[in-house]
């Protein structure tokens, strides 16, 4: 990982320099300057409008009272994308527009959640047994119990007033 890093914040600004110097002696200065300043404010705008987007599905799942994984992922790469749409450059320009279209943030979002459902250890309690198994609950209407370690007070919700009590 130390050596993606070191890679990436060596290798990227060279990179960068090499590709805007090469776009420069073919179109010129002013038109070089012109086409990174003219990007990244489009993609300032893409990516405001993608992140209401993602906003809008986020609190949608939420108020269906589903997990926001996905939601929570593609946000990330927007993320991801507002600052490589920012930094000067068209490798970078390149990459953050990318991160910008559905269907790739669709393919990191499963990527992500798979690695992170995988290291994931769930116990399922059956009449013969517990069962354990890799992965993630596999429904929405599973019910995960936790019983109070030793030693620690039990306490029950009244759901109509919101209030715990001994």
């Amino acid at each position: 990982m130390f050596v993606l890093v070191i890679t990436a914040i060596v290798v990227v600004p060279l990179a960068e320099l090499w590709v805007i110097l090469r776009v420069g002696e073919q179109f010129g200065l002013v038109p070089t300057i012109a086409s990174l300043v003219v990007v990244s404010a489009l993609g300032t705008a893409l990516v405001k409008r993608e992140g209401t987007r993602v906003w809008r599905d986020f609190t949608a799942a939420v108020a269906r009272g589903e997990e926001p994984s996905r939601q929570i992922i593609q946000g990330a790469c927007l993320l991801v994308a507002g600052v490589l749409l920012l930094s000067p450059g068209f490798v970078t320009d390149i990459v953050g527009i990318v991160l910008l279209l559905p269907p790739t943030r669709a393919v990191v979002a499963s990527v992500v959640s798979r690695r992170v459902h995988s290291g994931v250890t769930v116990v399922t309690s059956t009449r013969s047994g517990p069962i354990v198994g890799r992965g993630h609950i596999g429904r929405n209407d599973d019910v995960i119990d936790v019983v109070p370690a030793e030693g620690e007070e039990h306490r029950e919700r009244d759901d109509e007033t919101g209030t715990t009590g001994s």
